[in-house]
């Protein structure tokens, strides 16, 4: 079987472009849409992260900010800069840049967060807006996977998808996501008994469970869909995803790679929401 290989870089770029269109439409009636990221301490990977995502914002035309914080900070500290964004009319984005340092309570900083300003989707308002399928704002990473199944034009419905994670990130609203397109959906865990016989059950495997090639050809049906959205540094410096790329090619029928799948579609994801935001306030509907 020929594997087609999912280019997140190009679906990213290709969004990026409605996405520059609709900022203009926004400039055209005095509004800028404004983003907020939050950093705690020097985290090497967040740093990247973040550097990333204001290239992403200025290529765009956003007006964004990067607001560090030193590692000695406290979560006061913290929780008084979110008040401020949370009433500043520039920013329509406010984003958390984790992890956070050890005696932060991460629960306590994203229910600080205006519900309508929560770009990650992660505040409990959110959250339960999603699970209602009346979602304000959809976690960047599912939402982003969801636009690749859409982009290549995968059909969801009546599909048996399997979740592998049950992070609040990602595989909690994933399952959402895809019940609510209509699929049966199972979540599994790295620590699911047989994982290989609930995840060759699929049609659509998401995989983002934090371990690296997880998932071999073994345990990936014929003709399945493989979305991983796994990314991790190894001992040599190359990057990995949970899937064994290489193994599964010629099983699935259409898989994503790693870089350059699901990673670019997450920052692009985090930029249409802020829009959406900024597009909500300028129509009167948005409010702290």
């Amino acid at each position: 079987m020929q594997t087609r290989i999912i280019d997140g870089n190009a679906i990213a770029r290709d969004l990026r472009v409605g996405l520059i269109r609709r900022v203009a439409a926004l400039a055209a009636m005095g509004v800028r849409p404004g983003l907020a990221v939050l950093q705690v301490g020097d985290h090497p990977a967040s740093r990247i992260y973040v550097r990333n995502k204001m290239k992403a914002c200025g290529e765009a035309g956003l007006y964004s900010e990067h607001i560090e914080l030193p590692a000695e900070a406290d979560e006061s500290t913290l929780l008084g800069r979110i008040r401020i964004l949370n009433q500043d009319a520039r920013i329509h984005g406010i984003l958390v840049q984790l992890p956070l340092p050890a005696g932060f309570s991460a629960e306590r900083v994203v229910e600080a967060l205006a519900p309508a300003k929560d770009v990650d989707g992660f505040h409990p308002t959110n959250v339960g807006l999603l699970t209602l399928g009346n979602p304000r704002f959809v976690p960047c990473t599912p939402l982003g996977v969801m636009r690749l199944i859409e982009r290549e034009e995968i059909d969801v419905q009546g599909r048996h998808a399997v979740v592998v994670g049950r992070s609040n990130i990602v595989g909690k609203p994933m399952a959402l996501l895809l019940l609510q397109r209509g699929a049966t959906v199972t979540i599994c865990n790295s620590r699911t008994p047989d994982l290989g016989a609930m995840t060759s059950q699929a049609d659509i495997l998401v995989v983002a469970a934090g371990r690296p090639r997880l998932v071999t050809a073994r345990m990936v049906k014929p003709g399945a869909v493989v979305i991983d959205v796994g990314i991790t540094r190894l001992a040599d410096g190359k990057l990995a995803g949970d899937v064994d790329f290489q193994s599964v090619l010629g099983t699935a029928s259409c898989i994503t790679p790693v870089p350059g799948g699901v990673g670019p579609m997450t920052i692009a994801m985090l930029l249409e929401n802020t829009v959406m935001s900024a597009e909500r306030t300028s129509a009167g509907r948005g409010s702290p």
